[in-house]
């Protein structure tokens, strides 16, 4: 059994480390304070000194994590009201947290003994990057649920809002949503529209997988492009050729028209899916049940179609997400009669600028949090059934 020995790093490594996390958290709070360079050094400088202060001279973690929590949320109080102090704990948790994990050399506890300096650092540089990208994501959904609380009609945070006063809170966005007639319409065309599109994409994408997964067809890579395509072409370029194609038809404008539009939008996602679920898939199992005396459909139904079966439910949450939060093919292929909430909302940016956009967009992250929640159990379990992973 290898064990890992852990030493103590030099402040000299240490120090300028957590001098700059502490300039990259500065700039958050020194942007919110009106200046981001002070942010920036302040940060730096305090941090580089408490590790200095800790390591050096106190040595003792827990009084030094506590000091540090309790004085960062204190300072935090003080310059930006309770929502500051919040701020100020998670940083002194955090920090506090960080100059001994480094300092004492823990970081290195889970990785083997003969790793370089170098490799340590690519280790920790690609996870640093790969959270800077989360938050450079996910930043922007967080930031809108928040406000959809907002008392005031206004798309920023109040001074109320900032000092968590429940007076800066209210549910009235919601309240409007849920009695606004337009809205309400609105929600009912997408609640319509989407399953139906999605059982469509189902139907015709597991068919198509399932006969682009067989190797006596031809031309199966130029028949899966033209049908994935879709996902690639410009979807202003697919909405203006829906456009043209739908009115010559005399669907444009029409209920089926957007479904059969939006049907067409999820369609690859659906072929993706259940491909990568079908190359897994046992096709002796097929020949012993047409061995047995059972048709192609009752095969399909009795031993295909429940192994592949979390592949399709990936594929049509997916189609259905697609459809749900569509609004550009809607826009051209749609009428007044199919206005979706994406549309509404749409309109309510440009025409209105209600902030019941916020509430609506919570609900829509939401929604779209539980669906893809559900497609990685789905792909979990789909995984164990091939085993592909520990039960």
């Amino acid at each position: 059994m290898t064990v890992t020995i852990i030493q103590p790093k030099p402040i000299s490594f240490v120090a300028p480390v957590v001098g700059i996390a502490g300039a990259f958290a500065g700039l958050f709070v020194g942007t919110a304070q009106g200046s981001a360079l002070i942010g920036v050094i302040g940060g730096f400088v305090l941090t580089a000194a408490l590790a200095f202060l800790w390591l050096t001279v106190l040595r003792n973690e827990r009084i030094a994590r506590w000091v540090t929590t309790l004085g960062m949320a204190a300072a935090g109080y003080l310059t930006g009201g309770l929502m500051g102090g919040l701020v100020g704990l998670i940083f002194g948790w955090l920090f506090g947290w960080f100059i001994f994990w480094l300092g004492e050399g823990r970081y290195r506890a889970k990785l083997p003994p003969y790793t370089t300096p170098m490799q340590v650092f690519l280790h920790f540089g690609f996870r640093v990057l790969c959270g800077l990208i989360f938050f450079f994501l996910i930043t922007p959904i967080v930031v809108v649920m928040p406000l959809s609380f907002n008392a005031q009609d206004f798309f920023t945070f109040t001074p109320e809002m900032l000092r968590l006063d429940p007076e800066g809170y209210s549910l009235k966005h919601y309240r409007d949503f849920f009695t606004n007639s337009d809205w309400q319409q609105a929600m009912w065309n997408s609640l319509s529209i989407a399953p139906m599109a999605t059982f469509l994409s189902v139907s015709f994408g597991t068919l198509a997988a399932i006969g682009l997964s067989s190797e006596h067809v031809p031309f199966r890579r130029a028949i899966m492009a033209i049908l994935i395509s879709p996902m690639i072409v410009p979807l202003i370029i697919s909405a203006a050729g829906m456009y043209f194609f739908y009115s010559r038809l005399g669907l444009q404008g029409t209920y089926w028209g957007v479904v059969l539009a939006h049907a067409a939008l999820g369609i690859p996602f659906v072929i993706i899916t259940v491909t990568a679920t079908l190359v897994g898939f046992d096709r002796s199992l097929t020949r012993a049940a047409a061995n047995m005396g059972a048709n192609p459909v009752t095969t399909f139904f009795r031993v295909q179609m429940p192994l592949i079966l979390p592949g399709v439910i990936s594929g049509g949450l997916f189609a259905f997400i697609t459809s749900f939060d569509e609004v550009v093919v809607v826009l051209f292929v749609g009428s007044a009669g199919q206005k979706t909430l994406p549309w509404q909302m749409f309109i309510g940016l440009r025409e209105q600028i209600s902030p019941t956009i916020l509430a609506v967009a919570t609900i829509l992250v939401t929604l779209s949090i539980l669906l893809l929640s559900t497609v990685e159990l789905l792909r979990r379990r789909s995984e164990r059934l091939r085993g592909l992973s520990p039960g």
